[in-house]
């Protein structure tokens, strides 16, 4: 593909209008967009920087409305509207957009940071609950038959699964499913809790 050659009227870029030079620019005319540029830049940062007060914001958001004007330079459609009235929308969409994103940020951090100091860790009384947890659990498996007990740690102290339990004891599948099926029934009712 060849590169777009600069209309001939478009040569005197300062007196060009525009309009014109926008509508050059989204036909791949570098020197329009070029021209374009120099006529825009200031006014957009000037807004961008209004709206978020921010420099360096300004500047990023500025260059990112500059890029997308170039980008989307082939879109713009002077029986809606002017270039300026075109541009200046961008870049004004472009500068709400980064404080909305800017004020979510802010908001997610300030509620992960006030749920964190919200909740009080009181290590010593969690050690405590944490050990007569234990002790409830380990008098309730006192409870339960040698059979049941065996099974229950076997799965869910040592880890095993169910076939792995039924090769341990050397009993069928279904005889160790029953046993831990009936166990946990006995260990609900023991600790008091709804499964």
């Amino acid at each position: 593909m060849e590169p777009v050659q600069p209309a001939p009227h478009a040569a005197g870029r300062d007196g060009a209008d525009l309009d014109e030079l926008l509508t050059l620019a989204g036909r791949g005319d570098q020197a329009a967009f070029e021209a374009v540029y120099d006529r825009v830049a200031a006014p957009v940062f000037g807004m961008i920087r209004r709206v978020l007060r921010d420099p360096a914001q300004s500047e990023e958001v500025a260059q990112e409305t500059l890029l997308e004007v170039w980008r989307s330079a082939a879109r713009f459609d002077p029986a809606r509207g002017s270039a300026v009235t075109w541009v200046m929308t961008i870049a004004h969409r472009r500068a709400v957009d980064r404080v909305r994103s800017e004020t979510a940020a802010a908001e997610r951090e300030a509620r992960a940071a006030s749920a964190a100091a919200a909740v009080p860790v009181d290590e010593v009384a969690e050690a405590v609950e944490s050990s007569l947890e234990a002790e409830r659990v380990s008098r309730c498996l006192d409870g339960l038959t040698e059979l049941q007990r065996e099974s229950i740690t076997l799965a869910y102290y040592a880890g095993y699964t169910y076939p792995q339990v039924a090769s341990a004891l050397g009993v069928a599948l279904g005889t160790v499913k029953t046993r831990i099926r009936d166990g946990l029934k006995r260990l609900r009712d023991c600790l008091g809790v709804s499964w």
